[in-house]
């Protein structure tokens, strides 16, 4: 998972988004379009890097698509000290 954590957060051209939107959903979480507005990115972009996000089991949802909540998942916490590091290294 360490690794994983370290390719799709900094490894790839969208890991600085993936991390403030982690970061944002760490805080409370969101849906898509809250996310959206409050870091001001396109909304297709947030649902591409919650996408991938998904795929890698680091975020998951709880509801239905519009509406879905996102937040980090049970296995990326037991990894959150590995998370924190990375935020800290793309500072």
């Amino acid at each position: 998972m360490e690794a994983v954590l370290w390719y799709v957060l900094t490894s790839t051209r969208g890991g600085a988004n993936r991390i403030r939107i982690l970061r944002t959903i760490d805080e409370r979480p969101r849906n898509a379009n809250k996310l959206a507005e409050e870091l001001d990115l396109d909304y297709k972009t947030v649902r591409h890097h919650l996408d991938v996000l998904e795929e890698n089991d680091i975020v998951t949802d709880s509801g239905d698509d519009y509406g879905a909540v996102y937040l980090p998942t049970d296995r990326v916490r037991n990894y959150w000290d590995t998370v924190e590091q990375i935020m800290e290294a793309a500072e």
